[in-house]
């Protein structure tokens, strides 16, 4: 490094919103201690406690021409500034920049921390997770710490050594509790109120992008027909995304137009959970899924498929229930029974608000911040 140079960390991630929803803390955190601090993503705007916001055209699927613009690109960028520290989030982006930093001479290599926020993969798929294996895989030999948030990832990282240096375990990016907690019974009533919801009605809430991995299909049909016999339930889904008019013309086939809500982006969920009484959610993969982890810091029990991530967090008769993923039918008798414990959830309320103290952020930063600093420690006194 040179002298007199403050030492430079890129955060890289497919959307700013990702940046901008989990990563602030961490991007202030470095500026406090001297960084120089860098953003890549699809997209630029200001980002607080960004110094630089580069923009690379990131596309989904891993072998669109796109992203080879964008792999040269970021190969320029890593020529033309000296990185010292490299943090990589969301598959497609960190499968990107560290395939950059692949093709640059290792003299000029930073160190490259890797965030899996859930492998696209389970060991349980055979030949398929090829596709997204192998690239991990092929990035490893650059990748001087791996991060990861649940146990079935931590296993698939170790069994298959996807990292050079380091495997770390960690509690996820960590959860802001002020933004998100319940209110008081009063308060409750009279934001349900405003909002033109009824003390009768049982309110289940999704938030997630509409998309194939969300699954949002399963639930709509699971939910028309145990709400057929319960008119009081309702379901509101927050997002956007690919599928969310599919979804809609599928709530129309269904019937459901006075049962399912759709709110589209909701930019503060902090104030729709402690609303609603049931959390619930069909995703197929997960690493450790912050729409879940938010709506049990406001104290509602989850419904939920039995995947890695989900598995961290809804513990069956404590904090929630879970069901075989894809299972309608399994989905629909959890759906019931949750409607018919309505008034009976105080203690799985209960056991999420304190279980979600685990995740919390003033805990989890400084121990990601430590896994880096400690890491960073080592490399210079080499």
């Amino acid at each position: 490094m040179a002298l007199n140079r403050k030492p430079k960390i890129l955060f890289c991630a497919s959307t700013l919103g990702h940046i901008l929803h989990f990563h602030l803390p961490y991007l202030q955190a470095f500026r406090s201690l001297g960084y120089e601090v860098w953003v890549v993503a699809s997209s630029s705007q200001e980002i607080p406690f960004a110094d630089f916001v580069i923009t690379l055209p990131f596309e989904k699927n891993l072998t669109s021409p796109r992203n080879l613009q964008a792999i040269w690109k970021a190969r320029k960028l890593f020529k033309e500034h000296s990185f010292d520290v490299v943090s990589t989030h969301t598959t497609l982006a960190s499968a990107v920049i560290r395939a950059a930093i692949l093709t640059i001479p290792a003299r000029q290599r930073p160190l490259v921390f890797c965030t899996s926020h859930g492998y696209l993969f389970s060991e349980k798929e055979g030949w398929k997770k090829w596709r997204y294996l192998l690239p991990e895989k092929l990035c490893a030999r650059i990748t001087d710490v791996t991060l990861v948030m649940n146990h079935e990832d931590l296993e698939i990282a170790r069994q298959h050594h996807l990292y050079k240096g380091q495997l770390c375990f960690t509690d996820g990016m960590g959860l802001d509790l002020k933004r998100y907690h319940p209110l008081s019974e009063e308060a409750r009533k009279a934001a349900r109120k405003k909002a033109g919801y009824t003390d009768t009605d049982v309110l289940f809430v999704y938030a997630a992008e509409f998309s194939p991995r969300k699954n949002q299909a399963l639930l709509l049909r699971a939910f028309a027909s145990v709400s057929k016999r319960h008119p009081k339930m309702k379901l509101l889904l927050a997002g956007t995304g690919a599928l969310e008019e599919e979804c809609k013309e599928l709530a129309k086939l269904l019937h459901m137009e006075t049962q399912v809500q759709f709110l589209g982006y909701v930019d503060r969920m902090g104030e729709l959970y402690p609303l609603c009484d049931v959390s619930a959610t069909s995703s197929r993969i997960e690493g450790l899924p912050f729409n879940v982890m938010e709506s049990m810091a406001c104290g509602l029990p989850v419904v939920a498929s039995d995947i890695k991530g989900h598995r961290e967090l809804v513990l069956p008769g404590k904090t929630g229930f879970l069901f075989p993923s894809g299972d309608q039918e399994a989905l629909e008798q959890q759906l019931e029974a949750v409607y018919q414990l309505r008034d009976q959830l105080d203690s799985y309320r209960h056991n999420a608000l304190l279980h979600i103290q685990r995740y919390r952020l003033d805990r989890v930063l400084p121990d990601n911040i430590k896994i880096y600093t400690d890491v960073i420690g080592r490399t210079k006194k080499k």
